[in-house]
């Protein structure tokens, strides 16, 4: 996964399950229950587009840094499936607190919303790691981005809809699935990076 042959569905397949709008769902909808729907749909759609900004920085400048720390391609591939696995983790064993711990009151700005629920540790290795594979590629790995993004986005909009429809334990099921399928694409991402390394090393 993550290789240069790869799709522009498939990274954004990737990016979405780390992005987890479904198991942040629940999440949203207590940090926003005071608000009106109104407002709540406007807190929604700034911190989705903060979301979005962040990550294309770390998209355009994220390969930068590790042209920086003379990262070899190998070590992001491992690190990357290792920071997959643990989050996939905690969505199949997500803690009482939630996968972010427990937040204050008031209304969110940029914390904890944006980042990290949305552009989270995870979401930006990623896509560091897409870039550092194939950085000729950057076309592919916006619109990719943006397909993330937007089924993100569109699975927190309809927040309210989707929790009355399949309830808390309907989300937390398909969080888990989501969960599962995020760490066999890790641990594929782990294989690949291993046996380059081998390779490299052989």
């Amino acid at each position: 996964m993550l290789e240069q042959d790869v799709s522009v569905l498939s990274a954004a397949v990737v990016l979405f399950f780390v992005m987890d709008p479904l198991g942040n769902t629940p999440l949203f909808l207590s940090l926003l229950k005071d608000l009106e729907p109104r407002r709540r749909r406007y807190v929604i759609a700034r911190e989705l587009l903060i979301a979005l900004a962040i990550l294309m920085a770390f998209l355009f400048f994220g390969q930068s840094l590790l042209d920086l720390l003379e990262l070899e391609q190998e070590s992001v591939t491992i690190a990357g499936g290792i920071v997959l696995i643990i989050i996939g983790l905690r969505m199949i064993f997500p803690r009482k607190e939630g996968i972010m711990g427990d937040q204050g009151d008031g209304e969110p700005f940029i914390v904890p919303l944006a980042i990290p629920l949305v552009a989270g540790p995870s979401a930006l290795a990623t896509l560091i790691l897409m870039v550092h594979s194939d950085p000729e590629a950057m076309g592919k790995w916006i619109a990719a981005l943006l397909v993330a993004w937007g089924a993100a986005a569109l699975v927190l909009s309809l927040g309210p809809f989707l929790y009355r429809i399949l309830k808390r334990r309907g989300l937390s099921a398909l969080e888990r699935l989501m969960g599962m399928l995020l760490i066999m694409i890790a641990v594929q991402m782990l294989v690949n990076g291993l046996q380059t390394a081998f390779l490299v090393a052989g």
